[in-house]
């Protein structure tokens, strides 16, 4: 009887160290895979370490770049393309102005009221209609009359109402955003057509013309005064409300920057006459790139992977079009070193599945368990029952992320000034003059990214002030602007009117 109870203990015994060690067994493999993701978690945050020293090299290299884009065409990644615009509103213009404001598969009209003083609201009507599809393929005559029929029946609503004297001809600001070839403040050349646009014949023709043939088809007595893409479309919304601006950025889906040159430090047009001894310069800033840029394995796959590889470097690491893929692409990466999420979903396998404004919302869940993040986890990439501690380092992530971005914005913004010399350096690299007087600088910027993603904001102000310096970044406002493409479009139909004589010096 004996042996029988020692042999039932020695079973139990056996039996309770056998589990024992299938305990300690996945503890250390939870462990193991634990580790597999905080070590993808602390390469992420190396590879996208932004020190004020790195970003300083940026804001060298952006001015550097501006300088070689200005100098020869092709000189640089940075076009730095003429738009002509020498003339930017600036709160005095009187009269009611029209805008087109074409980008993509709809379109919009607008009319914008100008009572001679600067209005923090201004007075405006607007219309927006779809493109039929089978217009996106067909001819520029075809497309341009269905868009001034458009405009002949929103300029017959005004009636008897209209402001407009009968001798004095409609002006319109014309937002075209593709890529062109501008030649003059009203004229440029289709260079391509992008965003599932295909009008074989309009390639290589002034675009500007296509539309003024189709308004006097259709009757319309009115004048394109201005051709503009929403990047100086901004700024001069952000220049009729406030004379300091002197820059404006688009931090939104795309990103892309414009501002106020010295036509005397464009060596590409000298000779260029001029009224105001200025000239906005679109910089497709998107394209900029430098070695101090801090890239990572996954912005590398990102760009290999998309459809224009080595090209938009800099707009691949800071604008909301990628910011959620580079994300999803971490989260990958922790599924494959390890299974600590559970089997593989297919939709964390695809391209752009996870879209930044999600992001954003995960990287904004301040809930006590994450719940949001848990959500849209499990409704977005299908990644059910992921522990709170994951969902922490899921945050984690998306902050490594949006803070190098807004600390490139910063960098970038703080080159344009460095290059204009609102930067407090007077042009010394790396440096700074006591003895500058810093003039106060606006810099006007629209896009969701920037108006609604508050840590995003907050970095880049963050940045500015790391990289300026307090008693510098204190002169240097950012100012969010909205409808730039339309209503900017008609402030500039405005200050480039062929009745309007009121000039002024800019810079």
């Amino acid at each position: 009887m004996g042996r029988v109870v020692v042999g039932v203990a020695v079973g139990l015994a056996a039996v309770a160290c056998g589990v024992a060690a299938v305990a300690v067994g996945r503890r250390m493999r939870s462990r193991g895979k634990w580790k597999r993701v905080i070590r993808v978690l602390r390469e992420v945050e190396e590879g996208c370490e932004t020190s004020v020293g790195r970003l300083r090299q940026v804001v060298d290299a952006m001015a550097v770049e501006m300088h070689a884009g200005l100098a020869s065409e092709g000189g640089s990644k940075l076009k730095m393309l003429l738009t002509y615009l020498h003339n930017l509103p600036i709160g005095r213009e009187k009269g009611t102005y029209y805008a087109l404001d074409l980008g993509f598969t709809n379109f919009r009209v607008l009319r914008v009221h100008l009572r001679g003083h600067q209005s923090s609201l201004l007075e405006h009507e607007a219309e927006q209609q779809p493109i039929p599809q089978h217009l996106m393929t067909s001819t520029s005559e075809e497309l341009f009359d269905f868009i001034a029929s458009s405009l002949k029946e929103f300029i017959e609503k005004e009636g008897a109402s209209s402001e407009l004297s009968l001798d004095r001809r409609r002006e319109l600001g014309f937002t075209f955003s593709f890529p062109v070839k501008q030649m003059s403040v009203s004229s440029g050349i289709l260079v391509k057509w992008t965003k599932g646009f295909s009008i074989v014949d309009m390639v290589g023709i002034d675009v500007p013309a296509c539309l003024q043939e189709a308004l006097t088809r259709k009757g319309l007595d009115m004048r394109v005064a201005a051709l503009v893409n929403d990047t100086v479309g901004t700024l001069a919304l952000g220049h009729y409300h406030d004379s300091d601006t002197v820059a404006s950025i688009i931090l939104g889906t795309g990103t892309n920057a414009c501002y106020l040159e010295r036509v005397d430090a464009i060596i590409k047009c000298q000779g260029l006459p001029t009224t105001s001894g200025c000239m906005v310069v679109n910089m497709e800033w998107g394209n900029f790139w430098s070695s101090h840029l801090p890239r990572t394995s996954y912005d590398i796959d990102l760009d290999s992977e998309s459809p224009n590889p080595n090209d938009q470097g800099f707009e691949k690491m800071i604008s909301g079009m990628y910011l959620g893929d580079i994300v999803r692409r971490v989260i990958l990466r922790m599924s494959l070193e390890s299974d600590i999420f559970g089997p593989i979903s297919s939709k964390l396998s695809m391209p752009f599945m996870l879209r930044t404004p999600m992001m954003a919302a995960m990287h904004e869940d301040d809930s006590p368990d994450l719940r949001e993040v848990a959500k849209i986890l499990k409704d977005i990439l299908e990644i059910p029952d992921v522990p709170l501690k994951l969902r922490k380092v899921v945050v984690k992530v998306c902050d490594v992320v949006t803070r190098r971005a807004a600390r490139l914005a910063a960098a970038g913004i703080v080159g344009i000034l460095k290059k204009i010399g609102r930067d407090g350096s007077g042009g010394i690299t790396g440096g700074r003059r006591s003895d500058m007087k810093m003039k106060r600088t606006v810099v006007a910027i629209e896009g969701g990214l920037y108006s609604s993603y508050t840590l995003f904001r907050e970095y880049l102000h963050e940045a500015l002030n790391e990289i300026l310096g307090e008693d510098i970044a204190k002169h240097v406002i950012l100012k969010v602007t909205e409808d730039g493409s339309g209503v900017g479009a008609a402030l500039l139909a405005a200050s480039h009117s062929s009745y309007n004589v009121d000039k002024v010096q800019l810079l």
